[in-house]
């Protein structure tokens, strides 16, 4: 499959296109992340975000310009979004631990909280069965059986990028599926 093909199909949602591509510029986008951030998880968790974010906006891909440039640069902007939100984060946790410091709280869940947790997990499971079955499958997999990406990659016969991505979406599509129907209840 030529590039400009790929890019074509990918834009009409063609799967096989968006594998092409993936397999493609993965080992681009990844060497880069690893490279900024010297740690492989980060690294990855943020190709896999790129490639998602590119994926969903590849209608925004302007053909004048390198297709792994426009990836690299959608990388770029997810990696430092991360420092932000990390540097936030830090400072809110430095400055939650100075107030309560002296405070000792009793963790131990109530029954209420407990009644609680099960009726989220049971309203979680019914918008899960919402899903296609792959997506189904895949969150499945990864959260209730807590496989890693690698046993699911064997148990589904599909090579691992193709899992990170199907599980990236699958998270999205469930996370839309339940906004939609926190919408409805509102």
């Amino acid at each position: 499959m030529e590039l400009k093909e790929a890019i074509l199909l990918a834009k009409s949602n063609n799967q096989l296109a968006f594998n092409f591509l993936l397999d493609t510029f993965w080992n681009d986008v990844y060497g880069f992340q690893l490279q900024r951030t010297q740690n492989e998880n980060d690294a990855e968790d943020i190709t896999i975000q790129s490639f998602s974010r590119a994926f969903d906006k590849i209608d925004t891909y302007n053909e004048d310009y390198s297709f792994k440039t426009w990836l690299i640069s959608i990388s770029k902007n997810l990696h430092i979004d991360l420092i932000r939100k990390r540097k936030s984060s830090l400072s809110e946790t430095v400055n939650n631990v100075e107030d309560h410091i002296h405070e000792i709280v009793d963790e131990s869940p109530s029954p209420e909280d407990n009644l609680i947790k099960k009726q989220n997990l049971a309203n979680l499971l019914i918008q899960i069965k919402k899903l296609k079955p792959h997506y189904q499958k895949v969150i499945h997999l990864r959260y209730f059986q807590e496989m890693s990406y690698k046993e699911m990659a064997k148990e589904l016969d599909e090579p691992i990028n193709n899992i990170k991505v199907k599980l990236l979406r699958a998270k999205k599509l469930l996370a839309e599926i339940i906004r939609h129907t926190n919408d409805f209840s509102s």
